[in-house]
């Protein structure tokens, strides 16, 4: 794989391991009918990649796939392709109810040249753990490499350390995109699972798990504000706190709506205001009002003040 921006740091392998670096949870272009707007999504992933991001997720939360039709699921992860140039920086999200289902979204981003996925466990139920072991290891054979996601507030099934090392001694998974919010858990995986990698899952704990190793951040903010949330990755990561510091406190404001119910209306409302195609959600998100809409338009209008973008 080639990079036309800023090389990652070292120890971060965006060719063999193309699941490291900054990976862009996009969100989704809507035109006012609520259609999908294939052209300005495919112009936006084309955008962050120039701007220093290493690949995209397509068909996240924040990309608002449980509202899209299986066509319009399967032509996102497509135009994401065909705009990131390279198939290997396209992680596509795959999370559905059933283990059949995922594989077969699995199935889809091999079929469209995708380097890795993402995958939830099962969430219809409070699974155990020879449940989310048996559902990892049928999307794996499909053959594209799985990243697991950990986000046990909305599933309610906790991809705790112990058994995130099970499922990497399974060889289900190559890494945890790790939502929990508790950064304690890098250690643990570490000492527990040592070839796992970490991907930062939060922005608002970014500083945090980078200084506890981790290599690489499916991001959400990136898609307002790619330039400054790329310093700050890349400061974090080598463990300069001079840079990362500073610009950390200026953007956590913005961040930490990244882990709130409203987060893909905030960082939509954010790209307005920083001039990208964010525009309006299908229900059942509605737009942002209140108190609410006036503290991300705030903290926003504070960081394209200061001058980051």
């Amino acid at each position: 794989m080639t990079h036309a921006h800023t090389p990652a740091p070292a120890g971060t392998d965006t060719r063999t391991r193309p699941w490291r670096g900054i990976m862009v949870a996009t969100t989704l272009p809507l035109r006012e009918d609520l259609s999908v707007d294939h052209d300005a999504y495919a112009e936006h992933v084309a955008w962050l990649i120039a701007g220093g991001c290493d690949g995209v997720v397509p068909n996240g939360s924040l990309g608002e796939y449980q509202t899209l039709t299986d066509e319009e699921r399967a032509a996102v992860v497509r135009t994401a392709v065909e705009a990131a140039g390279d198939g290997a920086r396209v992680m596509p999200g795959v999370a559905a109810y059933g283990s059949a289902e995922s594989r077969r979204w699995a199935e889809q981003a091999a079929e469209a040249g995708c380097g890795s996925v993402l995958l939830l466990p099962p969430n219809a139920f409070r699974a155990d753990a020879d449940t989310v072991r048996a559902h990892y290891a049928e999307v794996a054979r499909v053959g594209v490499p799985v990243v697991a996601y950990n986000n046990p507030i909305d599933t309610k099934v906790d991809l705790v350390p112990s058994l995130l090392a099970r499922l990497h001694g399974d060889g289900s998974i190559v890494a945890v995109k790790e939502f929990s919010g508790d950064v304690r858990r890098a250690y643990e995986i570490a000492e527990l699972a040592p070839g796992l990698d970490l991907l930062i899952g939060a922005d608002d704990v970014l500083l945090e798990l980078a200084l506890a190793g981790a290599v690489g951040w499916i991001a959400g903010y990136p898609n307002a504000l790619p330039q400054a949330c790329a310093t700050l990755y890349r400061a974090a990561v080598a463990g300069d706190l001079y840079t990362a510091l500073p610009l950390y406190k200026s953007l956590h404001s913005l961040l930490r709506w990244d882990s709130k119910t409203e987060f893909v209306q905030a960082i939509k409302l954010s790209m307005d205001l920083a001039g990208r195609p964010g525009g309006p959600t299908r229900p059942p998100r509605f737009p942002l009002t209140g108190e609410i809409e006036a503290a991300v338009r705030a903290a926003t209008e504070k960081a394209l003040a200061e001058g980051l973008s």
